[in-house]
């Protein structure tokens, strides 16, 4: 799927976007049918509503969309792109005060609402086309459109069609089209090359673990992005009740979302050196799956118990990371779906993240809302340490209590980039439960757009 703009028009119809305050100005400067028309329907500018306005033959001769008030922008994200469904088919142009991150956000909204995930069912899309405003750096909104279309794609893709196999040719699809190169590590070949706790986790499953490592970029500063890619998780051998297995294909949206900002990074041709590392494995139940009270032998050296395989995110994580941490990469990042702490902490909206640097984390928070993906900083809090510490091992992967889930596993991850002076993780929830505005039912990406919105400053770019 192409979520792109389209070509500039001389037939192009009028699209003006109209705050609530601002609906007597726009009527006055109408003319006298087409001010009757708005005030006979009573358009009152709401967030997202749409009035044709028609010509004289009574075909769509221009069209208003609402902006509604401060107060509804704030509330509903991409609000205007609701707009796209509800105008009739043709092509429009922009007229709109709207400037900077205010006019990008109403042109991706208007991209992602555009998004459909038709594999086993098809939906209309809307026939709707917009022509990229002036002021707007088109090519930048349809490369991070296209990244978000390949993590909704991926997450939304059951399990029976996602396994490690079909992760791992996502990636190398990507590595053809710009040109990267790819390295895959699988089966016992992990054991062999040390990494111990991917395949302790994924050998139970009929699809082989692997490592997936890509690489792209010969110059600039270097970023390493570290994605869970659990294709599924049935919680091992401490099985997860049928509630909630039933969205445990999206337990890959970690691996999702960094491919999808990998994609982005690389379109956008950003001049540093990258590399994504993917963890790629099912959590199965079978007579080799790994066990409660096991002890694992990570690659970093430090040893797991593991008091819960449910919580074996962290587990491959913790493999990738060390292998990422070898290189002291400039910034490295970890992103994955890893505990319901943090849905129950922040909800499905908030994108939790960790960072060891602080002005790392003032970037992020600066950036998110100019590019419409909010995130909230948790903090890496020393006082939780011991509660990971199990005393039978060096580490434990489900502390007991179940406070602090997210901050927990976030002091886990940590314990294995101890050479890498900048760490950044998001603790992602990756799903849009119910729909709304360019963002339907089903995978999404979260933190992907404020990294890439503040990497300039994060990499001195």
């Amino acid at each position: 799927m192409s979520l792109t703009f389209a070509p500039a028009t001389d037939d192009a119809l009028p699209l003006t976007l109209v705050a609530k305050d601002g609906v007597d100005t726009f009527v006055a400067g109408l003319s006298k049918p087409h001010a009757a028309w708005v005030e006979a329907h009573g358009f009152k500018a709401g967030l997202g509503a749409v009035l044709v306005l028609p010509g004289a033959d009574g075909a769509p001769e221009a069209a208003v969309v609402g902006l509604g008030d401060a107060k509804a922008r704030a509330r509903r994200r991409f609000g205007t792109a609701a707009a796209r469904a509800k105008l009739p088919a043709g092509t429009y142009r922009l007229e709109t005060d709207l400037t900077g991150p205010a006019l990008d956000e109403v042109c991706l909204g208007w991209l992602l609402a555009g998004y459909r995930f038709d594999r086993y069912a098809k939906k209309p899309a809307p026939k709707a086309a917009l022509v990229a405003p002036q002021g707007v750096d088109a090519a930048r909104l349809e490369a991070i459109a296209a990244g978000e279309v390949l993590t909704r794609d991926l997450i939304n893709t059951p399990a029976q069609d996602l396994g490690p196999d079909e992760l791992e040719a996502a990636a190398r699809d990507l590595a053809d089209r710009f040109a990267a190169t790819i390295d895959v590590t699988t089966g016992d070949d992990l054991i062999a090359q040390n990494f111990p706790m991917i395949h302790a986790v994924g050998r139970a499953a009929t699809r082989a673990p692997r490592l997936i490592d890509l690489r792209w970029g010969t110059s600039g500063p270097t970023l390493t992005l570290v994605g869970k890619g659990v294709c599924f998780d049935t919680g091992g051998l401490d099985l997860k009740p049928a509630p909630s297995m039933g969205l445990m294909k999206k337990d890959m949206g970690g691996a999702a979302t960094t491919l999808g900002l990998a994609r982005m990074i690389m379109a956008l041709d950003l001049p540093i050196q990258l590399r994504l590392l993917i963890p790629a494995v099912e959590n199965a139940v079978a007579g080799d799956a790994f066990r409660p009270g096991d002890i694992l032998i990570s690659r970093k050296g430090l040893t797991v118990e593991v008091n819960n395989t449910d919580a074996e995110g962290r587990l491959v994580l913790a493999d990738a990371l060390a292998l990422a941490d070898e290189e002291m990469p400039d910034l490295l990042v970890s992103m994955a779906t890893l505990t319901g702490a943090a849905r129950v902490a922040v909800g499905p909206d908030l994108a939790p993240f960790y960072a060891t640097d602080k002005m790392d984390a003032d970037a992020l928070r600066a950036a998110a809302p100019r590019v419409a993906d909010p995130v909230w900083e948790l903090p890496f809090w020393p006082g939780y340490e011991p509660m990971i510490e199990p005393g039978i091992a060096d580490l434990d992967n489900a502390p007991k209590g179940g406070f602090a889930g997210s901050i927990t596993a976030a002091l886990f991850l940590k314990r294995f980039v101890t050479d890498s002076e900048r760490y950044v993780h998001f603790d992602i929830f990756g799903w849009q439960p119910s729909a709304a505005p360019a963002r339907p039912v089903g995978g999404v990406g979260q933190g992907a757009r404020a990294l890439l919105e503040a990497l300039p400053g994060l990499l001195k770019l």
